[in-house]
C-alpha cells in the first residue's frame, strides 16, 4: 500500500508521542517506533507482517484472539502499545475480535479506507502505524461502535 500524504508526515515525524498505559492508567511520552520493512519481517510472523505492515486481512474465525474469553490487555503485535482491553470485546459474530472501545484514543488513529471497492476506516497503532483492522458504526451501546481487529496485529496480556 502506497502511503498518502497524511502517513508520510506520521512517518517522518520526530518527536514524542502520548499514549496511554492501561496498567498504570497513566499517559506517558514515548518515541514512535519506525522500522524498515525488511526489520520488522525479521520481527514478525509472516501473517503478522502482511496484516499489520501491508494492511492485510486475516480470514475470519481464523484468528487466535476471535474467541478468546480470558481477562487481559490486547497490544499491538508490533511495539506493544495498549490498544484494547478485554473489558470491551464482545462477539460480533463476524469471526474477528471486535471490542465497543480502544484503551484510549491517544493509541490509535484512523484513516479512510477505500479499497476493495468499499470505504471503510481503517485503525492504526498510534506509536509504530501498524494496520489492526477496520472500526464500524454496527457495535452494541453505549458507543455503537465496533472496533474489528485482526488477531495477528495484536498480542495479548492476561491480568496479573
Amino acid at each position: 500500500m502506497i502511503p498518502g500524504k497524511e502517513e508520510v508526515e506520521r512517518m517522518n515525524r520526530d518527536e514524542c508521542i502520548r499514549i496511554f498505559v492501561a496498567d498504570t492508567g497513566k499517559t506517558v511520552e514515548v518515541d514512535p517506533c519506525r522500522l524498515s520493512d525488511e526489520e520488522w519481517e525479521k520481527r514478525l510472523s509472516p501473517m503478522a507482517f502482511r496484516v499489520a505492515r501491508q494492511a492485510g486481512t486475516e480470514p475470519p474465525f481464523t484468528g487466535e484472539f476471535h474467541d478468546l474469553h480470558k481477562t487481559g490487555i490486547y497490544r499491538c503485535v508490533c511495539c506493544g502499545t495498549d490498544l484494547f482491553s478485554s473489558r470491551e470485546k464482545f462477539d460480533s459474530g463476524t469471526g474477528w475480535p471486535s471490542f465497543t472501545s480502544p484503551v484510549s484514543d491517544l493509541n490509535i488513529w484512523t484513516r479512510t479506507d477505500r479499497r476493495f471497492g468499499m470505504i471503510r476506516t481503517g485503525v492504526f497503532c498510534a506509536r509504530c502505524d501498524a494496520h489492526l483492522g477496520h472500526v464500524f458504526n454496527d457495535g452494541p451501546p453505549p458507543t455503537r461502535l465496533r472496533y474489528c481487529m485482526n488477531s495477528a496485529s495484536l498480542s495479548f496480556s492476561p491480568v496479573r
